[in-house]
């Protein structure tokens, strides 16, 4: 018996990276995983690997688009009956400057991947999951939404700090209704999007990938390092009760340093 035996979990980007891990994991744990992804290539290179029959499904869906956003989660009802976790991982940007060069098109952009792309899958969900009265809202927010080290992607930093304060309002709002929302931010991961983007960004920041990437911060890659989010999930389950008993039901947020998690706690904790 896993700790997601029949339960439904919709990913956004969940064909690679960060998403596709936590995939495996859920998978792994009894869920049944919804991925949305931009290319159906990789949405079918990502089913073949989970090999879990009809346990994962894929449906092609760009994050930056409202309605696309809007029908994976009808999608994932339709076909599912349900939606109990939503994954909120879409995130990146692009037309990376310092800001005084920085475009109207790369901000409203980064604002729209980074946390109004979460914003429109989290308000989509709400309405199923109050209707159960049970939902889990994940959203992958960075280390950089908790601090600024880089430069030329402020448009990336503010996108992510919005998502936690999203996180944390949704937390408030629906905490007596059975649905909690926590925040994950991670350091540097080395994913596909990371080589790709990060080699961009260094250059745009005049150093090197080597000093901008992972390798800064001796980060492990995706793989070894989701068990440890579900380890430290359980250990931390423990503590947020505690801590909700002290505050007496007032949501808290609480800060794991060892892997470089945040966690918004609610009232009913996952």
């Amino acid at each position: 018996m896993g700790q997601l035996d029949g339960r439904v979990a919709v990913i956004t980007a969940g064909s690679t990276g960060i998403g596709f891990g936590i995939a495996q994991a859920f998978v792994a744990e009894g869920a049944t995983v919804v991925l949305g992804n931009r290319s159906e290539e990789k949405g079918a290179h990502a089913l073949a690997r989970l090999n879990a029959g009809d346990r994962a499904k894929f449906k092609k869906t760009d994050a930056l688009v409202r309605d696309e956003v809007d029908a994976l989660i009808d999608y994932t009802v339709q076909t599912c009956g349900r939606i109990d976790i939503l994954v909120n991982c879409a995130g990146g940007s692009d037309g990376w400057a310092m800001i005084d060069s920085l475009s109207d098109e790369a901000w409203d952009k980064g604002m729209v991947w980074n946390c109004t792309s979460a914003f429109w899958a989290t308000r989509h969900a709400l309405k199923f999951m109050m209707a159960q009265k049970y939902g889990r809202i994940l959203n992958i927010a960075s280390i950089e939404g908790k601090l600024a080290s880089k430069v030329a992607v402020s448009h990336y930093i503010t996108g992510k700090h919005a998502m936690i304060g999203l996180t944390k309002a949704t937390a408030v709002e629906y905490a007596q209704m059975g649905i909690t929302a926590n925040a994950i931010c991670p350091g540097p991961i080395e994913t596909e999007l990371m080589k790709d983007a990060g080699a961009q960004v260094a250059e745009a920041s005049g150093i090197t990938y080597e000093q901008f990437g992972p390798h800064r911060f001796a980060q492990a890659p995706v793989p070894s390092l989701l068990p440890a989010i579900l380890m430290d999930l359980k250990a931390f389950r423990k503590k947020a009760k505690k801590l909700m008993a002290a505050a007496e039901g007032t949501p808290m947020e609480a800060v794991y340093n060892g892997q470089q998690l945040a966690y918004k706690i609610s009232m009913n904790s996952m």
